[in-house]
């Protein structure tokens, strides 16, 4: 073969020796179907042959629920490392490598747009923003989508997806918990619908606070809601618990969800939610 050279039949070394594949293909973590990205994306990030709900993060949720023209508010919020924690690694290198790898200030958005004919106020969570931990900044967000909600008497709505209080922040993100619930009591005494949504993780002390207490909450199917995890309660109290616990469709059946609905199903379902909520 000494006769084939590249020169001499008009081919082209390019360097490329595969295809790219990366990042184009999916595995359901539920019944492992390969799925392709885009098709995944434009299902709403629901596998289409077995129902499975993969996490969502908050500008895409935002997106889904508002029609074209909302606004993302309050982004201008940043931790400022209040203990000066440091342990493995400081706290403000791992805030800076999420802000850079989110492309947010903190694990949550605020949005104010329609939902259908509806106004409202929207707070999202980000879990991929340190596990969607509840910092101080969290906390504020979220009170502001409560003021905004006062202010202008629309309906408030707070996507929960969180790991729960955030410890490099200590006391001062356990403070959050009385600051968002005192907030939604006077949402509660100025008649305003405050909608709760719990998605997949919601944990500790959103779980224990604000994502309860909604005058109706919801759960997206198979989403993990609870206030310690499994393996820490099984220990504590030295027994096997039941087959789906912590799953929406588990609380739901034992009376601590309203609801349990669908991804494709969510936004008409809200908008028939607050049809029914508001005044005559």
């Amino acid at each position: 073969m000494s006769w084939f050279r590249r020169e001499h039949n008009n081919i082209e070394d390019t360097g490329e020796k595969t295809v790219r594949t990366e990042g184009l293909w999916v595995k359901c973590d539920s019944c492992g179907q390969v799925i392709w990205k885009a098709d995944l994306d434009a299902n709403l990030h629901v596998c289409p042959k077995c129902g499975f709900h993969f996490r969502m993060g908050s500008r895409a949720r935002v997106e889904m629920l508002l029609e074209p023209g909302y606004e993302l508010v309050d982004l201008e919020l940043r931790s400022t490392d209040p203990l000066n924690f440091t342990d493995l690694k400081p706290y403000k290198d791992r805030l800076a490598k999420a802000q850079r790898d989110t492309g947010l200030n903190d694990a949550i958005v605020n949005a104010v747009g329609n939902l259908g004919p509806h106004p409202v106020v929207i707070s999202a969570m980000e879990f991929s923003f340190a596990g969607g931990s509840m910092g101080a900044v969290v906390g504020e967000t979220i009170a502001r989508a409560i003021d905004r909600s006062l202010e202008t008497r629309h309906p408030l709505i707070v996507i929960s997806a969180s790991g729960g209080a955030r410890m490099m922040e200590g006391i001062v993100s356990l403070m959050q918990m009385a600051k968002i619930s005192a907030g939604l009591a006077r949402l509660d005494d100025a008649r305003i619908p405050y909608i709760s949504l719990l998605t997949d993780p919601t944990y500790g002390g959103v779980t224990a606070s604000f994502a309860m207490l909604g005058d109706l909450n919801i759960a997206e199917p198979g989403a993990l809601i609870g206030f310690a995890g499994q393996r820490v309660i099984e220990q504590t109290i030295r027994q096997k618990l039941p087959e789906g616990f912590q799953r929406s469709e588990f609380l739901l059946q034992h009376g601590f969800l309203d609801a349990v609905v669908g991804r494709k199903e969510l936004k008409s379902y809200l908008i028939r939610a607050l049809d029914f909520m508001q005044p005559a």
